[in-house]
C-alpha cells in the first residue's frame, strides 16, 4: 500500500462518522459562495470578508506529519459553512516532501505561520484573527501568540491536544508510521531527520521557550481541549495551561462516553462543538447529543 494511500485511508476512516453530519450541517448552514468580495464563509478564499457575526478570520494549524487538507480540513469546512472566513496552510514542509508538514523546528515553522496570519489580515482587512490548532498545531498557536509580537492581533487561541509541556519521541514516531507509513518515515529520517521531534519533547527548545514565564498573553482568550484517552500527549493534563483565565477542557467533561484519541480529536464532533463555543462564547450552546469519536 502506498504511504500516502495509507495516510488518506487512516484519516478517511476517522472522518467517516463526522462527514454525514457535516453534510447535514452544510445544508442547515449553507456556505457562502466564493465570490469576489464575499462576506462571511470561505475556505482559503482571500476575497472573503468577515461578517459582523464572525468578524475574526479563523486560521487553522495542522499537526506533525499532516497538511492543511489532512487534519482540520473537515472542521474548517464546518466553520466555513457557519459563516467564518477560514484559512489554513501547510507549514514546516521540506523540499522533496511537500505532502508532509510540521517537520521543521517549531520556531522556523512559526515564522511561516506568522507571515501567513499577516497575509490573512491584510487580505481580509481584519484587525484580529482567531487561531485553532491540533497537536503540534496547538503548540504552534500557543507559541505564535507568545513569541511573535502579534498578541494585539489575536483574539482567541483554541488548542486541541497540544504538547504544551512536551510529549515523547517514540509516540511521535508511532504517529508518523500511522499517518504517512513506515517507508516514508524512514526516507524522511535518513534524508533530513525530523527536527521538530527535538522541539516537542519535555525540555526541548520550543517547550522551554513557551513555558519560560506565562504562556497566556493579555487580551487573548485561551481554550485548551483534550481527551482523557489521548495516547500521545500524556499524562493528558500536560496539554493544559494552568494559568488565570485559561479554559482547560476535557471533552469527557461534556460527553463522558466519548473514547476519542489523539488523531480522532481533529474529527470529533464533540470537539468541534467546543471549538465553536470557544470562538464565539456569546453564542455558546450545550452539547445536547454526544457523538462517539475514534479511539485511535
Amino acid at each position: 500500500m502506498a504511504p500516502r494511500t495509507r495516510a488518506s485511508r487512516t484519516r478517511t476512516l476517522l472522518a467517516r462518522a463526522a462527514l454525514p453530519l457535516a453534510l447535514m450541517l452544510g445544508a442547515a448552514f449553507p456556505a457562502h459562495a466564493a465570490t469576489e468580495g464575499a462576506t462571511g464563509g470561505g475556505v482559503n478564499d482571500f476575497s472573503c470578508r468577515p461578517s459582523a457575526a464572525h468578524p475574526e478570520p479563523v486560521v487553522l494549524l495542522h499537526g506533525t506529519f499532516a497538511t492543511w487538507y489532512e487534519d482540520l480540513n473537515f472542521l474548517q469546512l464546518d466553520l466555513a459553512a457557519r459563516g467564518y472566513c477560514t484559512f489554513a496552510l501547510t507549514y514546516g514542509a521540506y523540499d522533496g516532501f511537500p505532502l508532509v508538514g510540521g517537520l521543521k523546528p517549531v520556531a522556523v515553522s512559526n515564522l511561516e505561520i506568522k507571515e501567513y496570519v499577516e497575509k490573512v489580515r491584510g487580505a481580509t482587512g481584519a484587525d484580529k484573527v482567531s487561531v485553532v490548532g491540533h497537536s503540534e498545531g496547538g503548540l504552534q498557536a500557543l507559541y505564535l501568540a507568545k513569541m511573535q509580537g502579534i498578541q494585539p492581533h489575536i483574539k482567541a487561541v483554541v488548542a486541541i491536544a497540544p504538547p504544551t509541556h512536551g510529549t515523547n519521541a517514540a509516540g511521535l514516531l508511532d504517529l508518523g508510521d500511522k499517518l504517512i507509513g513506515r517507508a516514508t518515515m524512514e526516507k524522511i529520517v535518513t534524508t533530513i531527520g525530523i527536527p521538530v521531534l527535538a522541539d516537542e519533547v519535555p525540555g526541548g527548545p520550543a517547550i522551554l521557550a513557551l513555558n519560560n514565564g506565562p504562556v497566556a498573553q493579555p487580551g487573548i482568550a485561551y481554550t485548551i481541549i483534550t481527551s482523557r484517552y489521548d495516547e500521545l500527549v500524556t499524562p493528558t493534563e500536560t496539554a493544559f495551561v494552568r494559568e488565570p483565565g485559561v479554559k482547560n477542557q476535557y471533552v469527557q467533561d461534556f460527553c463522558p462516553f466519548d473514547p476519542v484519541g489523539h488523531i480522532g480529536e481533529a474529527y470529533d464532533l464533540n470537539v468541534w462543538h467546543l471549538v465553536r463555543n470557544a470562538l464565539d462564547p456569546r453564542r455558546a450552546t450545550p452539547i445536547l447529543v454526544c457523538a462517539v469519536g475514534s479511539p485511535g
